[in-house]
């Protein structure tokens, strides 16, 4: 299969504005993500799918292919969409957000795996396993159970499975028994171009979750499992902390 990666650059944001501008460190945000993605070994290629005239030249400013997007498009999934219907040639697109500066290479390599290895799914995505209790009874930290197929379940802000009786030996067990859905998407062009077709589900209302707009309607979402969640962009503190980091890969 031929795979791209598409990071949806949008550039307002509400709790960090334009926070893919942000150069702090010598490069932007988008940067950044764009250069961590490029360790992908399976993708043959990147695009950015901006919104505005800034990341147009952001992106143009270190030689990053792109594509202008509707501005009003709903959510990444559509601007990762419309690129799709401009590239024929593509057989899987994978939804890397443009606020994970230290994405791993592997774990792109990984979704798209996925779907060569499960020809019924239509998505895949990743999980990494939670082993803190305030993490697993966080609403902004979204669990994901499995078959024993690795096919997702069900997505969920509640604790799924719920312990009828709690023990903290339930967050060491190996294989993970409470697992965090990571943002990440490998999709298959055939999926991506019926996306219009897909109405707003009940229990995506419910739970915010889009994804669960896809399992409703019947779809199948392979979930592989990565050792560790990327640290994404989010807040000012999310952005000095990454600052840190940075300056300590570079020395």
């Amino acid at each position: 299969m031929r795979a791209e990666i598409v990071i949806p650059a949008r550039l307002a944001s509400t709790r960090l504005p334009e926070k893919l501008l942000l150069a702090e460190t010598g490069m932007t945000v988008l940067e950044h993500t764009h250069r961590a993605a490029r360790s992908s070994v399976l993708a043959v290629g990147i695009t950015i799918a901006v919104d505005h005239d800034r990341l147009a030249s952001a992106a143009q400013a270190f030689g990053a292919v792109f594509q202008m997007t509707d501005p009003n498009a709903p959510s990444g999934t559509d601007r990762v969409a419309e690129v799709a219907r401009s590239r024929p040639d593509v057989d899987v697109f994978v939804n890397v957000q443009g606020d994970e500066p230290e994405i791993a290479g592997a774990s792109i390599d990984l979704a798209i795996q996925l779907l060569e290895q499960n020809p019924n799914a239509d998505v895949a995505t990743l999980a990494t396993p939670i082993r803190s209790k305030s993490d697993l009874e966080d609403p902004a930290c979204v669990k994901v159970v499995r078959s024993h197929a690795g096919l997702a379940l069900y997505f969920s802000r509640s604790v799924i499975p719920y312990p009828r009786s709690w023990d903290d030996s339930l967050l060491a067990s190996e294989p993970a028994n409470y697992l965090q859905h990571i943002g990440l998407y490998a999709y298959r062009r055939s999926f991506l171009l019926s996306l219009h077709e897909l109405l707003p589900s009940p229990l995506e209302q419910i739970e915010k979750l889009e994804q669960l707009r896809f399992l409703q309607s019947g779809r199948s979402i392979a979930v592989g499992i990565v050792p560790r969640s990327p640290r994404g962009i989010d807040t000012r503190e999310d952005y000095e902390a990454f600052k840190k980091r940075s300056r300590h890969s570079s020395r």
